[in-house]
């Protein structure tokens, strides 16, 4: 029976320091992942800006700011971790920046207004548009909110979701995706470093004990 004890607690020790070199890894390709996201974070130099007081503003405002956080926590159900919203490090290189900042596009996008030119008269659906400018102002559509065969409509939908707006809401969520991502990772670092290190100390305490009397 002992001798059997003494093999468990050998492969006990074994599989944590199979575990330890799996976190190890794990920890590396990890931390590569890390620096290289910092390393497009800072190329692209996209810093959040704040006041004085170190309140997050939107073009001088923290009223702006607010409403752009309750889109992103509200309307969208995202936690934003307060602590990375930092005046200290505004650089946008945490998954709550990122949100903030896809926020931003977002919020001035559905708010946006643009003027659309007519040519010429149209009728669509009853409705007669003359020739001219028209202002249209973006209450809250997103792209699918659009009537894209109204003459005013369908042309505002093009020029206010542009490809542009699209193209950085698409990028900072897959920077948001990539952060959070990293975040587990270093999480699951942890744990298996716990599992490693309890495993080996158990093992060796499995040894210990089975010991032959001196």
């Amino acid at each position: 029976m002992r001798a059997r004890l003494k093999i468990l607690g050998v492969l006990m020790v074994a599989s944590g320091i199979f575990g330890a070199g799996v976190g190890l890894f794990t920890l590396v390709k990890t931390m590569e992942g890390v620096n290289s996201l910092q390393a497009f974070s800072t190329a692209q130099g996209v810093n959040l800006s704040y006041n004085d007081a170190g309140e997050l503003v939107d073009r001088g405002e923290t009223e702006g700011a607010q409403k752009i956080l309750d889109l992103v926590t509200k309307d969208w159900g995202y936690a934003i971790v307060k602590s990375d919203l930092n005046s200290k490090d505004p650089l946008v290189n945490t998954a709550s920046e990122y949100m903030y900042q896809m926020g931003t596009i977002a919020y001035h996008t559905l708010n946006s207004t643009v003027t659309v030119t007519l040519k010429e008269d149209v009728e669509y659906k009853g409705e007669k548009f003359a020739a001219g400018d028209y202002e249209f102002v973006n209450d809250g559509r997103y792209w699918t909110g659009f009537d894209r065969q109204h003459p005013i409509e369908g042309p505002a939908r093009g020029m206010i979701w542009s490809p542009t707006a699209h193209a950085l809401i698409g990028q900072l969520g897959v920077g948001a995706v990539t952060a959070s991502t990293l975040t587990i990772g270093l999480g699951l670092v942890g744990v298996i470093g716990g599992l490693a290190g309890t495993l080996g100390i158990l093992g060796l305490g499995l040894i210990w004990v089975v010991r032959k009397p001196d």
